[in-house]
């Protein structure tokens, strides 16, 4: 019979496969909007075309027309198996920490399964109040990139806690630290798809004959999707702010100083400039569009840099990876 760490890991290579499986489904749902789209310009373009030739009535009945309500079906599927994905990841997560006798996320590849887990629990909460499938692909896409990776180069056995980490605040400062990246990544999944939408529509206002990926023309405008991601980078910013209070509160308590400029302090540091910088920007300098777009990118690779390099190549107090 299998330990309990064993059967987490095949647990997480469940939840992958399935994470990989949704993340082909949200990609059709991306291709049947565009036939959608396609559809849609057709219709409109046999109106003109009834106008121009047809009888006034007729032309009249055409464009009053209801154009029947699309129905994402591989949207839904992919929906389905993000939560049965879930379920197989939030239980190797569990099992972990019961092997471990300790909560989860004690060196980087627990870190990376906590993190994913909520990324994913977030996306799926807002999905219960905001319709934001059309992110499916971007956020299972991602998923499947960091769980394999972590899977394959960051996997360590079970090991007793190094003493700093025996603190109730490995238990606070961790998890919120994971639960604002969720919501960072949420942000920059939309602020990837405000510039694909802002290109989209200056285009169209430039009368240019190709403007895009098709699917666009069924999400969100530009300005709708921009407040959605600032509306998450705040809730993200404040988890984070947070994590830096925790953090210090924490080296107080471990190293007897607040702050010491450690890399991995100093990169946290860098990550609540950016999104400070973003908030502020948008908020009182007329920052909207492309620019509070883009700041809004670099502030979530800054993050990913953070978990990665920093982690695994950067030596310092927080060297805390599990890798030899």
């Amino acid at each position: 019979m299998p330990d309990l760490d064993s059967l987490s890991i095949l647990f997480v290579w469940t939840a992958i496969a399935i994470y990989a499986a949704a993340f082909v489904a949200y990609a059709f749902d991306l291709a049947r909007r565009s036939e959608v789209s396609a559809d849609a310009r057709l219709a409109r373009e046999t109106v003109l075309v009834g106008g121009a030739g047809g009888s006034a009535e007729a032309t009249e009945a055409a464009a009053s027309a209801e154009p029947a309500k699309p129905r994402y079906v591989m949207a839904r599927i992919g929906t389905a198996l993000t939560w049965l994905a879930f379920v197989f990841h939030l239980a190797a997560t569990v099992l972990r920490g019961i092997a471990a006798e300790r909560v989860p996320w004690a060196n980087l590849y627990e870190f990376a399964m906590i993190g994913t887990l909520l990324v994913v629990f977030v996306y799926l909460l807002v999905l219960t109040r905001i319709d934001l499938r059309f992110l499916g692909t971007f956020i299972t896409g991602l998923i499947v990139v960091l769980m394999g990776a972590a899977a394959v180069s960051f996997y360590v056995g079970v090991v007793p806690l190094m003493d700093p980490l025996k603190s109730v605040w490995l238990v606070i400062h961790v998890f919120v630290a994971s639960l604002g990246t969720a919501f960072f990544a949420l942000t920059a999944a939309l602020s990837v798809l405000q510039l694909m939408q802002h290109r989209r529509e200056r285009r169209i206002a430039e009368h240019a004959e190709k403007t895009g990926p098709a699917f666009l023309s069924t999400l969100p405008g530009s300005e709708r999707l921009e407040g959605l991601a600032f509306r998450f980078a705040i809730v993200g910013f404040i988890l984070w702010t947070f994590t830096l209070i925790a953090g210090s509160i924490w080296a107080q308590d471990a190293w007897g100083r607040y702050w010491g400029f450690d890399v991995k302090e100093t990169w946290t540091f860098i990550i609540w400039v950016l999104y400070a910088g973003y908030i502020h920007a948008r908020a009182t300098r007329g920052w909207r569009g492309s620019r509070s777009a883009w700041l809004s990118i670099i502030g979530f690779t800054a993050v990913i840099f953070n978990f990665t390099i920093v982690n695994v190549f950067f030596k310092g107090l927080h060297a805390y990876s599990g890798l030899s």
